[in-house]
């Protein structure tokens, strides 16, 4: 079943009733008359909360992390700046915990050198979608070595960025620069949260990278396995810039395309599945692979 991610914009208050998540406005001046909201639990996979005064229970945060849900929390500009996920997904995690652990560096470097050709590979697609040179996309997709020992990736990208956008648009690639910075900031969070929650879900710790080792990012494998999904997110984001230039603030048009991303289809194996489905498929084959049981992550390729 596809999870539905909610984003929650006007002060209310959330809590639990019957493994339903209920939205009260009962409390909020000039808002008491409206009806309260609900929606099943289980059938939500990420809860974004954007206005600075949602108040929420701790029932509902427990029973939310119960039912493996990702809850994204925004600062006071509506960009997610925080993430809630259970410490427990998966009935097997302490097994797989000890096989991610115990993961030899070789192994990790060819993960890494897939991760990079994968990510790499859809960036060209994105750049033949728009009758851009691919080629040379083509060629460092082909040629990345075990652990990308030639910097592939970064090579990579700074071509991507340099050509992604139209001319006029001078863009720079930086997490604070300018528009469409933060359009593809709010996706790729959006991505992240959802990768995270997969893979607490596969039973893996999401801070033990395959190849991120930040000590202060408590995410680093979600960071790893999210690289490939990020074009999708640039693709969205480059259909955007072709109808319009006015991103900041982010309208609730620009918004509600972005909070469709988890939905997006997505290719792998040869079958076509939501992109947050995609990431719980590509969470479980990087298990199977520390267990020995396969040699290949499953990771999406656009088509």
């Amino acid at each position: 079943m596809i999870k539905r991610t909610l984003c929650i914009e006007s002060p209310c208050h959330l809590k639990c009733n019957n493994s339903q998540l209920v939205v009260s406005y009962s409390h909020v001046k000039g808002l008491e008359d409206r009806a309260d909201r609900s929606v099943p639990i289980e059938d939500i996979g990420m809860l974004l909360l954007e206005h600075q005064q949602i108040t929420i229970s701790h029932y509902l945060l427990d029973t939310l992390m119960n039912n493996n849900v990702a809850v994204i929390t925004c600062n006071n500009t509506h960009h997610p700046s925080g993430l809630f996920l259970p410490l427990e997904g998966n009935t097997l995690q302490s097994e797989r915990f000890r096989a991610q652990i115990e993961a030899s560096e070789p192994l990790k470097k060819q993960l890494w050198q897939q991760t990079v050709k994968a990510k790499i590979t859809n960036q060209a697609f994105i750049f033949k979608k728009w009758n851009l040179k691919h080629q040379n996309l083509i060629k460092l997709a082909t040629t990345v070595k075990s652990g990308d020992l030639d910097n592939n990736e970064a090579v990579a990208a700074a071509f991507y960025w340099q050509n992604l956008l139209p001319a006029t648009w001078q863009f720079f690639r930086r997490r604070e620069g300018p528009p469409p910075n933060n359009l593809l900031n709010y996706g790729y969070a959006i991505v992240r949260a959802g990768m995270a929650r997969a893979i607490v879900g596969a039973g893996l710790l999401p801070t033990m990278g395959i190849f991120h080792r930040n000590r202060y990012n408590a995410f680093c494998l979600a960071d790893d396995l999210m690289e490939p999904y990020r074009p999708f997110v640039d693709m969205i984001v480059r259909s955007m810039v072709d109808r319009t230039s006015n991103f900041d603030p982010i309208t609730p048009e620009l918004k509600a395309e972005l909070l469709k991303i988890p939905t997006v289809d997505v290719f792998l194996n040869g079958e076509t599945s939501p992109l947050l489905i995609g990431m719980q498929r590509t969470a479980a084959s990087l298990a199977k692979c520390y267990l020995g049981e396969q040699r290949k992550i499953l990771y999406p390729t656009m088509e």
